[in-house]
């Protein structure tokens, strides 16, 4: 089988170019562009929290629960079930909950993709 001088020239002319992706871990993070309003991993600060409840309501996947702790209801967040709508942090009245912009969501155990 013969292959077309075409593609041969043109595997030669792509050998010596720049990469077109960044390498994997990220090394030149200054180099990733993340666009405004790019919703990332979700940021949660209990001393603004006032326990309302309204991020466990609006949540359409369900990956809010609400328990007691000794400050009253406080929300945990299941990051493996979230769908990044960003509902949570719109809905807050304190602004407790924030969308970082933090894209990994690297775990060996879905108990450590959990934010409380």
């Amino acid at each position: 089988m013969r292959v077309p001088g075409r593609l041969v020239a043109e595997a030669l002319r792509s050998l010596f170019k720049r990469r077109a992706t960044i390498l994997y871990p990220y090394r030149e993070l200054e180099k990733i562009h993340l666009p405004e309003g790019f919703r990332g991993r979700i940021e949660f600060d209990r001393a603004k929290c006032i326990g309302c409840q309204l991020c466990f309501r609006v949540c359409p996947a369900k990956a809010i629960e609400m328990i007691e702790d000794e400050k009253g209801k406080r929300p945990i967040f299941y990051i493996y079930r979230c769908i990044y709508c960003a509902q949570c942090a719109e809905v807050c009245p304190t602004k407790a909950i924030s969308m970082s912009k933090t894209f990994e969501n690297i775990a060996l155990r879905k108990e450590d993709l959990v934010v409380r």
